[in-house]
Order: C-alpha cells, then sequence, then structure tokens
C-alpha cells in the first residue's frame, strides 16, 4: 500500500511542479511511450541475460512481496515461541524420544497444528524439525549444531539477496538505458537538422526525456523496491534466528520457558512481544 501511496507522491510532485512552472506536458506524454519502450525493453533483456532462471522467479516472487503487507507480526512470533515452548516442554516432561512423531510427521502432529500461522510455512517447519531431528539423535553437540544452523542460515541469507542484487542493478543500469534513448532521439534530431526550429525543439525535448525517465525510474521507482524487499529479507533471517537462539538454549540445559525468553531478546523491537505479554500466551495456549 505504501509503494503506491510513494509513487503517487513522487509522480505528482515531479509532474505537478512541472506543469505549475509553465511546463508543455504534451512533450512529455508524446514521447513516454517511445522511451518508456527503449528503457523498458532493454532493461527487461539485460535483466534475463543477466540471472539465472531461479534469479529471476525469485526477483518476481519478491517484487510481489514488495505490495503486501509483512508477515512477520507479533502475533506471528508468538505463535511461533509458543510452538517452541510446547515441543520443548513435551521433550523435557517425556523425553527427546516423545518427540520423535512431531519431528517426523509435522503436517500430522497436534502441537504444529494447534499453530497454523507457522505451521503451514514450509521453511519454518523444516528448519525447526531438521535440528530436533538431530537433537533427539543425540550425535551432535550444541556447537557442532550452532555452526550447522549458521551455514543454513547464511545459505538462505545469500538466496533471498540474489534478488535484491538483481533489483539492484537494474537500478544502476536504468539512467544508462535512459542516456542510450536519449542519443537515439538526438541522432533522429540531427537527421531532421532542416526543420524548423519549434519542430527540433519538440524532437530535441522528446530526446531528453529518454535521460529524464531513466533517473526517474531507478531513484523513484527500482531503487526503492530493492530497498523494501532487502528489509523483508532480513525480517524472514530473524524469524531462522529466533528459532536458532531458542534450540541452542534448550541444548544449554536451560527449561522451556527460559530458552523461548532467549529467542524472544533476538526479535526486533517493533515485532517482540513483552515477557509479560508472551508469559499469558503460551498459559492460554
Amino acid at each position: 500500500m505504501f509503494v503506491i501511496v510513494g509513487w503517487l507522491v513522487v509522480l505528482g510532485c515531479v509532474f505537478g511542479v512541472f506543469i505549475a512552472h509553465g511546463g508543455n506536458i504534451s512533450v512529455v506524454l508524446h514521447a513516454l511511450p517511445f522511451e518508456l519502450i527503449t528503457i523498458g525493453g532493454a532493461t527487461l533483456g539485460a535483466f534475463l541475460a543477466n540471472n539465472q532462471m531461479k534469479v529471476v522467479k525469485a526477483t518476481m516472487k519478491g517484487l510481489g512481496a514488495c505490495f503486501k503487507g509483512s508477515k512477520y507480526t507479533k502475533a506471528r512470533y508468538m505463535d511461533l515461541m509458543a510452538l517452541m515452548f510446547d515441543i520443548l516442554q513435551k521433550a523435557r516432561k517425556e523425553g527427546l524420544m516423545a518427540i520423535e512423531n512431531d519431528v517426523e510427521n509435522p503436517h500430522e502432529s497436534a502441537i504444529f497444528k494447534k499453530y497454523p500461522t507457522v505451521g503451514h510455512d514450509h521453511h519454518v517447519v523444516e528448519f525447526i524439525t531438521d535440528y530436533l531431528r538431530m537433537m533427539v539423535s543425540g550425535n551432535l553437540n550444541a556447537h557442532e549444531i550452532e555452526s550447522l544452523m549458521d551455514s543454513e542460515i547464511e545459505t538462505h541469507h545469500h538466496e533471498e539477496h540474489a534478488a535484491v542484487a538483481a533489483i539492484q542493478r537494474i537500478a544502476g543500469g536504468l539512467p544508462a538505458f535512459g542516456i542510450v534513448a536519449a542519443v537515439l532521439g538526438v541522432v533522429n534530431t540531427m537527421g531532421s537538422v532542416g526543420q524548423p526550429p519549434a519542430v527540433l525543439g519538440g524532437m530535441i525535448g522528446s530526446a531528453l526525456v529518454g535521460t529524464f525517465l531513466g533517473i526517474l525510474l531507478a531513484y523513484a521507482f527500482a531503487e526503492p523496491l530493492g530497498g523494501l524487499l532487502e528489509q523483508k529479507v532480513e525480517e524472514a533471517g530473524k524469524e531462522l534466528q529466533c528459532i536458532k537462539t531458542t534450540l541452542l538454549a534448550s541444548m544449554q540445559g536451560y527449561n522451556p520457558s527460559t530458552a523461548i525468553e532467549f529467542g524472544r531478546k533476538v526479535l526486533y523491537s517493533t515485532e517482540r512481544p513483552t515477557f509479560s505479554e508472551l508469559e499469558a500466551f503460551v498459559k492460554k495456549k
């Protein structure tokens, strides 16, 4: 929602001031379709040539996510930590082998079903169950599991940042493609040098629209989308860090209530529930 609002503010201020100062908007509108096709087509072609198909798909998915609200809310994190509490509490009371069925069949587990917000998130469930399975097997100590977790989180971070980097490269290339469109406009103008000054002036103005559009699209549209997607990637990584911290605290001997407190402290302050809120929620569940 705010992406659209931001873009409307940009367009309103840029073109509104141009018209208020007596600018001839018809020159811009006349050149706009041709310049957009030139710049947009060149950008799309360069984007496809520069990225593997998996990065292209991830970028399209990421761009779609930019127009949706964040799913990483306080309610989601409370569900996540209540889920972790239930699993660790069951393991503490009945032994690690008691959670084996929950780990092997999470979609049939009563614990995971109780928290559908995170229980239906394949990536989160897989991350939790993979390391619980290692804890059940007892073959790895806390330091070895922490190292594996760090490696997986880093890999996830790099994968998600591939889309961010792709958008940032687009933003970096748009001004140059705007110059390309402008140069072509100038070439076209030079081929009509015998025309009256009024006609030549219009053609030169149309050519400069290319440079204007390249810069505007780069810094008002593409660059903000890259920054927003990067923030969403960081949010996704924070959830995995919360799970990691909670499980490691449990492996080090802390009781479930203390372990989820370790995980709570990892979260950003804007989404982090208070100690009392989390305690009340866990007891209610």
